[in-house]
């Protein structure tokens, strides 16, 4: 049997009732912390544009909208599209380390646009049911890999999330499941080459796997078969995305090992890969109290992917998606403004010459890790000018589970994304949001979350 039927087995006959309290908090957690992402994305690279583009006709229960984009709606799928770009284009959503799967940026998107076309025809507990269980298997399939990146997991391995997600959400059996993953599959794509140059296609990728992941549920539930063994078979997502693996740990762990648990808050909005880094270096300068005046070099070393994924060179003209993914800019403007924040990836800040004079004094090295998916640990050594050397290892990141954002500051960040949106949530709707999430499993319909998400009673 591959792998896919046993995952579809669990996401189809799990009831919400199976599902224990911590695994509830974490859905409800990144639940609102991607919305909060969405909503700034609207203001990032393309986000307007790439609405206009998956505009179109249609009928006009399968229409929906997008976050912080206006009130136009568009295809479901096209919607899909546009909110997990928009998710995922600051680089601002949580992640699962073990797995370097973004798990929510696909699913959420052509969730939400699931949900927005039926008018929001879900229960809260059916919502976080979907999302959990979909979770399981982006995070699982990228735990079972033992290989290097080649495609971007985010985006593939969330396709067979999402479609699982808005499977589950359509009432789909496992046969449909398994339907609808084939068909995903048939349609994914992105490689890590858009990584590698910090394209604005990165994100974009995403948001084609979120579109996918919608027309093929629809293709599932218009009774069209997709191929089955899509996991495992000759041909089959591991043997060609991916290569070394083992699945079998993961599926044989379904309803004891919960992934969303596992998943990491992303307090800065760059590659996660850059936040050790960040974390190290604003530890050693809070102790510390030195001034950047008086740091001669900072020296980073790494596992062999954090340098893969964020160990490009800083360049004077770098685009926002090259910079979020250029760990010596990260480094440089959290030591100059004591964090790093949405602000810090403006065309003035990227041409700032503080912050690439500051840059160019840091080096990132790989190290011996022999794990080609760790992120962690990293250390980082900070040389200043009265000889003295500062050095920080971290072994748990800032915002991973064992190393948590606090409360308070999940619902700072939420409430900083949603007020930066294009089209800014008030007060008294963010408000609402929160405590609405907050009370998720006793809400009778999704409708009332989606009218406070796409900002109808602003």
């Amino acid at each position: 049997m591959d792998g896919i039927a046993r995952f579809a087995a669990h996401v189809a006959d799990t009831p919400f009732e199976a599902l224990p309290p911590d695994l509830v908090t974490a859905t409800k957690t990144f639940l609102l912390d991607s919305l909060g992402v969405g909503l700034v994305g609207s203001i990032g690279p393309y986000a307007a544009e790439l609405t206009v583009l998956n505009g179109g006709t249609g009928a006009a229960a399968g229409m929906a909208r997008v976050l912080a984009q206006g009130e136009t709606p568009l295809p479901a799928s096209g919607a899909a599209f546009c909110n997990a770009y928009q998710i995922h284009n600051s680089e601002f959503d949580c992640v699962h380390e073990g797995a370097v799967v973004h798990p929510m940026a696909v699913m959420l998107g052509a969730v939400l646009a699931h949900l927005d076309r039926t008018g929001g025809a879900a229960s809260g507990q059916e919502l976080i049911a979907a999302i959990a269980l979909g979770v399981d298997l982006a995070a699982g399939i990228g735990v079972a890999s033992k290989a290097p990146l080649r495609f971007f997991r985010p985006a593939t391995a969330g396709g067979f999330g999402a479609a699982m997600a808005v499977g589950r959400l359509m009432g789909f059996d496992a046969a449909m499941l398994v339907d609808a993953c084939g068909t995903a599959y048939s349609q994914m794509g992105g490689t890590m080459q858009a990584h590698t140059e910090g394209s604005p296609l990165l994100a974009m990728q995403v948001g084609f796997n979120a579109r996918n992941a919608v027309t093929a549920c629809d293709m599932a539930a218009a009774g069209i078969a997709g191929p089955q063994n899509v996991l495992e078979g000759p041909f089959g997502y591991f043997n060609l995305f991916e290569g070394e693996h083992d699945l079998a740990p993961v599926v044989e762990s379904l309803g004891e090992v919960w992934r969303m648990p596992e998943v990491a808050h992303k307090p800065f909005p760059s590659g996660r890969a850059t936040h050790g880094l960040v974390d190290a270096v604003l530890q050693l300068q809070r102790e510390h109290g030195f001034a950047v005046a008086d740091i001669t070099s900072v020296q980073a070393d790494v596992p062999p992917l954090t340098q893969r994924l964020i160990g490009r060179p800083v360049k004077a003209d770098m685009a926002v998606g090259y910079a979020r993914l250029c760990g010596q800019y990260a480094v440089a403007s959290a030591m100059l403004t004591g964090g790093l924040g949405i602000a810090d990836f403006a065309s003035a800040a990227l041409a700032a010459r503080d912050r690439l004079e500051l840059a160019g004094r840091v080096t990132i090295t790989a190290d011996a890790n022999p794990d080609p998916n760790a992120l962690s640990p990293i250390t980082v050594s900070v040389r200043l000018a009265d000889g003295r050397e500062l050095a920080r290892t971290l072994t748990a990141i800032y915002g991973n589970p064992a190393n948590p954002m606090t409360h308070e500051a999940h619902l700072a960040k939420f409430r900083t994304n949603a007020k930066a949106a294009a089209k800014p949530l008030s007060d008294g709707a963010i408000a609402a949001l929160i405590a609405l999430v907050d009370d998720l499993e006793h809400q009778p319909s999704t409708a009332p979350l989606l009218a406070l998400a796409f900002g109808e009673s602003a």
